[in-house]
C-alpha cells in the first residue's frame, strides 16, 4: 500500500499531547501516526525501544505491543466468515460452533454478543461465571474473546491469523503486522509491573493470544483500509461489506444508554454515551480500538482521517485516566481539525 507523504503541522497540538502522555506513563518511547485526505500529514518517533543503555531507537520499523487492539483484527475475522457464509448470521448461537464443559452457560450466547461485550459472562481464574443475562448490559471480558477465536476456527478451519494473511497482510504487503513466539530486533519491550496479574503475553502464532505486534506505520495503514471501505490504490483488496460488517454498530439493544457502543469488536460512535472510549468532540460514524499499551487507532471517515498512537508500556501509573486520556487525543485531534 502505498500512501504519499506531506508532513505539515497541523496535528502539532496531537504531538504534543502524545508527548506529554509518554512522560506520564511508564515507557521509554513512543509515536504518533496521522493519515490526513489520503496522505501521510504526521509522522514522529522518540525514545528508545526499551529502558537499555544500548537499546534501539523508536522508528518506522519499530513494533509496539498492541494489547487489546488485536481485537479488531478479530473482528474482521469474525465479518470474513459471514461475508463468506462459514457463519451464517452475528445472532447464531455461539454453540452453533462451539461447545464444551461449560456450555450450559453459554445458552442464550450468540456471536454479536461476543463481538460487543454483552455476552455477560467473567472467567474468575478457573471457574467461569454469568454477571448478567445476554444482551441485558456490558462488560469487557476476556473469556468473550477466547470464545470468540473459537467460534472462527471452527466455522472457518483456519487460525485468526491465516485469515488475516490470506485476506489482508499479504495483499498489503505487511511485514510489521503479527504475532510473534519470539524477540526481533525491532520488537519493543513492554515496561510492565511484573506483578501485574493482567499481564498475558503467549507464544502462539495462530492469533488467539496476546502477542500481537504492529508498527504504527502499518496499524494506520490498516485503519486507512477500513477508512476507504477496502478500495486503495485502485484495487478492492477487501470487500467493503467486511469493512461495513466490522465497523457497522453492532451492539443490541441496551437499557443503558450510556454504556459503550460496539462494532465487530471495534468502539463505534453513534448515539452519545456517557461511558465512551470515544472522545465527546469525535462525530458520529467514527470508529476506534484501544490497547492497555496505550497504543490506539481512531478512524474519523467524516474528516478523511485515521490516527494512531503507541506506546511501549502496559497498565496505568496511580492517579491516571487511560480512558479519559484517550478521549482527550481524540478531542484534540477534532480541535485540530475545526480550527
Amino acid at each position: 500500500m502505498i500512501i504519499n507523504k506531506k508532513i505539515n503541522q497541523d496535528f502539532k497540538t496531537v504531538v504534543s499531547h502524545v508527548k506529554k502522555t509518554s512522560e506520564i506513563v511508564d515507557c521509554s518511547g513512543a509515536a504518533v501516526f496521522i493519515i490526513k485526505d489520503d496522505e501521510i500529514v504526521t509522522e514522529e518517533y522518540w525514545g528508545k525501544q526499551s529502558k537499555g543503555s544500548s537499546a534501539r531507537h523508536i522508528q518506522e520499523d519499530t513494533q509496539f505491543h498492541v494489547a487489546s487492539v488485536r481485537k479488531n483484527y478479530i473482528g474482521f475475522a469474525v465479518a470474513y466468515a459471514v461475508y463468506e457464509g462459514f457463519i451464517k448470521s452475528l445472532d447464531d448461537l455461539v454453540t452453533k460452533y462451539h461447545s464444551d464443559n461449560e456450555s450450559a452457560l453459554f445458552e442464550g450466547v450468540t456471536i454479536r454478543h461476543l463481538l460487543t461485550h454483552t455476552h455477560g459472562l467473567k472467567n474468575d481464574g478457573e471457574k467461569i461465571r454469568r454477571e448478567f443475562l445476554p444482551g441485558e448490559s456490558w462488560a469487557y471480558r476476556g473469556i468473550g474473546i477466547d470464545t470468540l477465536t473459537k467460534v472462527i476456527e471452527n466455522a472457518t478451519g483456519s487460525s485468526i491469523a491465516e485469515i488475516l494473511a490470506e485476506q489482508a497482510f499479504n495483499k498489503m504487503s505487511f511485514t510489521e503486522t503479527g504475532w510473534y513466539s519470539e524477540v526481533k530486533e525491532n520488537l519493543v519491550d513492554v515496561i510492565r509491573d511484573p506483578d501485574n496479574s493482567n499481564w498475558y503475553d503467549g507464544k502462539s502464532v495462530s492469533g488467539n493470544e496476546r502477542n500481537m505486534y504492529v508498527s504504527v506505520r502499518e496499524l494506520a495503514k490498516w485503519g486507512y483500509l477500513h477508512l476507504k471501505q477496502g478500495y486503495v490504490n485502485g484495487k478492492q483488496i477487501v470487500s467493503s461489506e467486511i469493512i461495513n460488517i466490522a465497523t457497522s454498530l453492532q451492539s443490541p439493544d441496551l437499557k443503558d444508554k450510556e454504556l459503550p457502543q460496539n462494532g465487530c469488536l471495534w468502539f463505534v460512535k453513534d448515539l452519545p454515551a456517557s461511558k465512551s472510549e470515544i472522545g465527546n468532540l469525535v462525530p458520529e460514524g467514527s470508529y476506534q480500538i484501544l490497547g492497555y499499551t496505550g497504543v490506539t487507532l481512531l478512524v474519523i471517515p467524516q474528516f478523511d482521517l485515521v490516527a494512531v498512537r503507541a506506546f511501549n508500556s502496559f497498565g496505568s501509573p496511580n492517579g491516571f485516566d487511560y480512558l479519559a486520556d484517550v478521549r482527550s487525543f481524540g478531542d484534540t485531534i477534532m480541535t485540530c481539525l475545526l480550527n
